[in-house]
């Protein structure tokens, strides 16, 4: 097929700036434009001084029509309103890494239909798509801890999620809690029970569980890291170890990021890489998974590649086979 052209909609902050690295590399797509309101005019390794010998491209101040996919890297809001002021052709494939068009209650606007963009739950549909809400980090590496024991509707229990983020996950916008001063050598807990996320890992499980009323208890937390997430969730569940593990194992085993460990997982396993890493154990009446995903990548910006990779028809690991550094 014809080479793919992107463009990408805020491409100075850290999804922005992990997007290029993917797409620069990427067989089957060239770079149309690359728009920034705040660095606008600037050589793109200007802010992203890694990418220096790696592309001449020049941030652009506007919109350009002439891209087959574009991505919407602007902070939350940024979408609707970028929607409601360009006229873009329904052909065009939109895809939001903001969180405006996640849940059920918004997935329709401005004449656009957005299909959740997880690949292990909806693959099917965001073949056929033109619009994508790339979902959240946090829920990304929660639902896939989660969704094969929704699929068996084996959540008939109460869910108790600890999950702690790289700072990278809070944005390029200085605030105190990711100054590097405070963050270094510190762990929080922000937003107990009540963070954003909850409500698209709800929706989620339930697209395989109709019948999930019980509470998903999840204490986010900030953790002294740049990049990564590390979740640990448990509930109690009737499956023996040796049922559960074949349970996840063939729910992805189509999957080609998700993997089974039989080992503990950390973040160091992922970090640089679109991979989730699941291990599962049964202790006593509960089932204990523990989840780990780069948030910049699996959690945004890869897997934002991963489903135009499905939307073109491309193999859904191409560009996307990166190694991760051990130390």
């Amino acid at each position: 097929m014809s080479r793919i052209k992107a463009g990408i909609i805020g491409g100075a902050g850290y999804t922005g700036g992990e997007l290029l690295r993917v797409l620069l590399l990427h067989p089957n797509v060239d770079l149309a434009f690359v728009q920034s309101n705040s660095s606008a005019d600037k050589p793109i390794h200007a802010v992203h001084n890694d990418l220096v010998g790696e592309t001449d491209l020049v941030f652009s101040s506007a919109f350009q029509n002439d891209a087959d996919v574009l991505f919407l890297c602007g902070g939350h809001d940024a979408a609707k309103k970028f929607l409601t002021e360009n006229e873009l052709s329904q052909q065009l494939v939109v895809i939001d890494l903001s969180q405006d068009f996640r849940h059920n209650s918004t997935n329709n606007f401005a004449g656009r239909n957005f299909v959740y963009g997880l690949p292990e739950l909806n693959r099917e549909q965001i073949r056929t798509a033109k619009s994508i809400a790339n979902p959240g980090c946090f829920a990304t590496c929660i639902e896939l801890a989660l969704l094969p024991l929704a699929a068996a509707e084996k959540l008939s229990e109460d869910v108790h999620i600890n999950a702690t983020t790289g700072s990278t996950g809070a944005g390029q916008s200085l605030s105190e809690t990711s100054h590097f001063s405070w963050r270094s050598n510190n762990l929080s807990v922000y937003k107990p029970f009540e963070h954003q996320h909850l409500k698209e890992i709800t929706e989620s499980l339930q697209q395989l569980q109709n019948n999930l009323n019980n509470p998903l208890n999840f204490i986010p937390q900030r953790g002294s890291f740049t990049r990564g997430i590390f979740a640990s969730c448990y509930t109690k569940c009737s499956l023996s170890q040796e049922e559960v593990v074949q349970l996840y194992s063939g729910y992805y085993s189509s999957h080609p990021f998700v993997v089974i460990s039989n080992n503990p997982v950390d973040v160091k396993m992922v970090a640089n890489t679109n991979r989730c890493l699941l291990n599962i154990e049964r202790r006593g009446e509960y089932v204990f998974v523990t989840s780990v995903i780069d948030n910049l990548l699996k959690g945004a910006s890869g897997q934002a590649v991963q489903n135009m990779n499905l939307i073109f028809g491309l193999d859904e690991k191409a560009g996307l086979q990166l190694k991760p550094s051990a130390f």
